[in-house]
């Protein structure tokens, strides 16, 4: 009998059949992992935005006098607070003076600039988003 007129796998054949097979499975996992953990940065980033365009919105409630006791308040910055019903999500509220920030000659007291800092953790890093807006005194 001759072995070169057999039919059939020998095990060098299945090895790298193995092997290949290996090699696109851990690719694939490799991507899947990749797109799912951007999805979830993603839905992170999302969530804190829509946090911080809310509080925005909460500020904007307020009359003049109540934000610039906010600001009279801790040097006009609070120290982070969690969000309420929203787990691992914290709040930063900053008010300044805009005349402050500004290297114009302002007069001070008219106008206020709001900062909403929202932190939140992904893969062990501090990660943030920053919604600034201004107030100005009506007259």
């Amino acid at each position: 009998m001759n072995i070169k007129n057999q039919k059939g796998y020998t095990g060098i054949d299945i090895a790298i059949s193995v092997v290949v097979l290996f090699i696109f499975v851990s690719i694939i996992a490799m991507l899947s992992y990749s797109i799912n953990s951007s999805a979830k940065e993603i839905d992170l980033k999302s969530e804190a935005t829509a946090i911080a365009v809310e509080e925005i919105e909460n500020l904007k409630n307020k009359n003049f006098t109540q934000i610039s006791e906010m600001e009279s308040n801790n040097n006009g910055e609070q120290e982070p607070v969690k969000v309420d019903n929203k787990e691992g999500f914290f709040k930063t509220i900053s008010i300044k003076d805009y005349s402050d920030l500004t290297e114009q000659e302002k007069v001070p007291g008219l106008v206020k600039q709001a900062t909403v800092k929202i932190s939140y953790q992904f893969k062990g890093k501090n990660q943030s988003v920053e919604l600034s807006t201004i107030f100005s005194k009506e007259n």
